[in-house]
C-alpha cells in the first residue's frame, strides 16, 4: 500500500489533520500578530522590533519549562484525551486573540503567543510517540513522512492565510480572528475521530517538578548514545532551518531584488521541497527506517546551501521586482532549483532520524524522549537566532549567513556521523546496494520487532552480508568467515556493524570459541544473529549442505530461528560462478534484480540443519 493510503485510514487520517491544523493556527496567528505590529498600529521601528523580537522568545519559553511535564503525560496516560483538551485550549486561545486583535492589545496577543506555546509543547510529545502506537513498522517512515509533509505545507499556507487576510482593509483582523476560530473548531473535531492511543506508561509516577524532571528527561535521551545522536541531528535540522527561514525575507528582498510575492515564493519553494523529500523517503528507503539517507540529506543541504551563495550574491541592483519578474531575470531558475532542492534534502535528512528515533527508542519512554529532542531543539533554535543575529552585527548579509551556516553543516554532519558509525555505514551500504541492484523483499512482516532471533541464509555472494545489512530492519550482527571480515574496503563496514568473525577448528580454535561466546551474549541482549550455515560461499549456485553449528548455538541458548533465501545473485559479479579472471571480475548486470525471502520463525526444537537445508531450498526456488 502507498503511504497515501494510511490518509484513507482512522488510525491516522484523523491525526494527520489534527496536527496539520494545529500546525496552520500557530503559524496563521503569529504571522498576523507581526503584521499587525509591523505595518498596522503606526508603532516606531524600535518598537515594532521590540515586539517581534520577543514573539519568537515567548513561543519558545514554554519548551523549556514544561516539555518534560508534557513527556509525562503522554507517557501515563491515554493520548488521545489528552490531544482533545489541547485543541479546546487552542481554540480558548485563539478566541483570547480575536479580543487582542480587535482592540490591538499587543499585551494580551503576547500572552496567546505563549499560550500556542505551551500548546506546542504538550502536542509535540503526542505528536511523535502515538505514530509507532498506530502505524505498523513499515508504515513508519511513510506515515512520518506524510506527517512532515502536512506539517510545513500548513505552516506554509498558514503564513499566507495569517498575513493576506490581516491585510484586507477594515476587516482584516476580523477575518484573521475568524479564520483561526474556525480551524481551532475543525481541529477539535478532527482529534474526535482518533483512535485510543493507551498509556504506555500507566505506572510512571509523575513528578510535578520541572526542573529535576528536565534533568531525568535529559538522562533518558543521553542513555541511548544512538538515539542521543539522533537528536543531536534532528536539532541541527531546527537550527539550519531556523536561520535559513529568519534570512529569507532579508535574501528575498535585498539579494534578490524582490518584493512581497518574491518571499512568499522562496517560502513556497522551500516548503514543497521539504514535503517533497518527506515523501520520497519511503521510496527511497524501502518502507524501512533507512537512516542512510542521513548522511545524503546532510551533502545535499551543503551542497546546494553553498551553491546558493554562488548564484546570487551581494546587493540587488533592481528593487521591487515581482515574482514573475524574477522568474523570468537570468540566473533565477538556479536559485529556484537550489531552494527546491534545499527543502528535499532537508526531507532526507529528518525524516529518517524521527523514524530512528521512534523505532529504536523503548516505547514506554519514547515520549519523554521527544520531551528531550524538544528542550534539545528549543535550545539549538534559540542558538540559530544568535547565530544569524551575531553575523549581522558583524557585516555579513543574508547569502553569506547561508554560507556560513551550510559549511557549519559539514562539522556538526562530520561529527554526528563520527559518534555515530552506524549512520555511515547504512549511507555506503545503501548506496552500494541501490546502485548494483533492485532489490524485492518478501515476508518482513515475520522479522520480530524486538528480542532476540537466529536468521538463516543461503551464501551466494561476497556482498551477501551487505545486501541482508541494506533491507532488513533491525540491526543485525553477522557471522561471518574472519578472512572475509578482514576484506580491505569492507572490514570498516563489518566492524562497524559489529559482525562476529569466526574460523573453523582446525584453523583456528580460539577463533572460533570467541565466536560462539560473542554469538551467545548477542542472543541474550535480545539482538539478531545472522548465520550462513552452508560455511562458504556456493560455487555452483546450488545450496551446499548446511553444517551443525547452529544447531549447538540453540542448544546453548534456544531462540527463535528465522530462514531466509536471497535469490537471483548467482552470476553477479560478486559470486564465484567465473573465476577465469580472478580477482578482476568485471560486472554482467547493472541493476540486476534480485529477492530476499524471510520465512515465519521456527522454535527452536525444530531447528535441525537438514530441516533447515530443505526449507531454505524451498524458499529460494529455482532462481539461484
Amino acid at each position: 500500500m502507498s503511504q497515501f493510503g494510511l490518509l484513507g485510514k482512522r488510525r491516522f487520517a484523523p491525526f494527520f489533520w489534527t496536527q496539520a491544523l494545529g500546525a496552520f493556527n500557530d503559524n496563521a496567528f503569529r504571522t498576523a500578530l507581526v503584521v499587525l505590529v509591523t505595518y498596522q498600529m503606526g508603532l516606531s521601528d524600535h518598537i515594532a522590533s521590540l515586539y517581534t523580537n520577543l514573539a519568537p522568545a515567548l513561543f519558545i519559553i514554554p519548551f523549556f519549562l514544561f516539555s518534560a511535564t508534557a513527556g509525562q503525560l503522554a507517557e501515563k496516560f491515554e493520548k488521545t484525551r489528552i490531544i482533545r483538551w489541547v485543541k479546546l485550549f487552542e481554540i480558548a486561545a485563539m478566541a483570547v486573540a480575536a479580543v487582542g486583535f480587535y482592540t490591538h492589545h499587543v499585551a494580551l496577543l503576547l500572552v496567546v503567543l505563549f499560550m500556542m506555546g505551551l500548546h506546542s509543547t504538550i502536542f509535540g510529545p503526542i505528536k511523535y510517540a502515538i505514530l509507532p502506537q498506530a502505524l505498523k513498522p513499515a508504515e513508519l517512515v511513510g506515515g512520518n513522512g506524510l506527517v512532515e509533509m502536512g506539517t510545513q505545507l500548513a505552516m506554509l499556507v498558514g503564513m499566507i492565510a495569517g498575513s493576506e487576510l490581516m491585510r484586507v482593509a477594515g476587516v482584516g483582523p476580523l477575518l484573521a480572528s475568524a479564520a483561526t476560530i474556525t480551524v481551532g473548531l475543525a481541529g477539535y473535531l478532527a482529534s474526535r475521530s482518533i483512535p485510543l492511543a493507551p498509556a504506555t506508561a500507566p505506572a510512571l509516577k509523575f513528578n510535578p517538578n520541572p526542573l529535576s524532571e528536565t534533568v531525568r528527561v535529559l538522562a533518558i535521551t543521553h542513555a541511548d548514545r544512538a538515539v542521543w545522536n539522533a537528536v543531536l541531528g534532528i536539532s541541527w535540522f531546527w537550527f539550519f532551518g531556523t536561520v535559513l527561514i529568519a534570512q529569507l525575507p532579508i535574501y528575498a528582498r535585498g539579494t534578490l531584488g524582490g518584493d512581497g510575492s518574491v518571499y512568499t515564493l522562496v517560502l513556497t519553494l522551500f516548503s514543497i521541497g521539504s514535503g517533497v523529500g518527506a515523501l520520497l523517503c519511503e521510496k527511497m528507503s524501502g518502507k524501512r527506517v533507512e537512516i542512510g539517507l542521513v548522511p545524503l540529506g546532510a551533502f545535499g543541504l551543503t551542497a546546494f546551501g553553498v551553491d546558493l551563495y554562488f548564484v546570487r550574491h551581494g546587493v540587488a541592483a533592481v528593487r521591487g521586482v515581482d515574482w514573475l519578474t524574477f522568474l523570468h531575470a537570468a540566473g533565477s531558475w538556479r536559485v529556484v532549483l537550489d531552494l527546491i532542492l534545499i527543502g528535499v534534502f532537508a526531507g532526507f535528512y529528518v525524516v529518517p532520524l524521527f523514524a530512528f528515533v521512534q523505532s529504536r527508542a523503548p516505547r514506554e519512554k519514547l515520549s519523554r524522549i521527544i520531551a528531550g529532542n524538544n528542550i534539545v531543539n528549543a535550545l539549538l533554535i534559540v542558538l540559530a537566532a544568535g547565530f544569524g543575529l551575531g553575523l549581522g552585527a558583524l557585516g555579513l548579509d543574508a547569502v553569506q549567513i547561508f554560507l556560513a551556516a551550510s559549511l557549519l553543516n559539514v562539522l556538526v554532519a562530520a561529527y554526528i556521523f563520527t559518534m555515530v558509525p552506524e549512520f555511515l555505514m547504512h549511507f555506503i551500504t545503501w548506496v552500494l546496494v541501490n546502485t548494483l541492484y533492485r532489490v524485492r523483499v518478501d515476508g518482513m512482516q515475520h522479522l520480530p520487532e524486538k528480542g532476540p532471533a537466529l536468521l538463516v541464509c543461503n551464501h551466494v555472494s561476497f556482498i551477501d552480508a551487505l545486501l541482508l545489512m541494506a533491507n532488513l530492519r533491525r540491526p543485525v550482527r553477522f557471522v561471518m568467515y574472519y578472512k572475509i571480515f578482514k576484506t580491505p574496503l569492507l572490514s570498516f563496514l563489518f566492524r562497524t556493524a559489529k559482525a562476529i568473525p569466526i574460523a573453523g577448528y582446525k584453523e583456528d580454535p580460539g577463533v572460533l570459541q570467541q565466536a560462539c561466546d560473542a554469538i551467545d551474549a548477542a542472543l541474550a541482549a535480545g539482538e539478531l544473529v545472522c548465520i550462513f550455515p552452508e560455511g562458504g560461499l556456493t560455487g555452483d549456485g546450488e545450496i551446499g549442505p548446511f553444517r551443525p553449528g547452529m544447531e549447538k548455538v540453540l542448544a546453548r541458548r534456544p531462540v527463535p530461528l528465522l530462514p531466509m533465501a536471497l535469490r537471483g545473485l548467482w552470476g553477479s559479479m560478486w559470486s564465484r560462478r567465473d573465476t577465469r579472471l580472478g580477482r578482476m571480475r568485471l560486472p554482467r548486470r547493472f541493476r540486476a534484480r534480485i529477492e530476499l525471502v524471510l520465512d515465519a520463525p521456527l522454535p527452536p526444537q525444530q531447528a535441525t540443519a537438514p530441516a533447515l537445508e530443505a526449507r531454505v531450498r524451498e524458499l529460494r526456488g529455482d532462481r539461484p
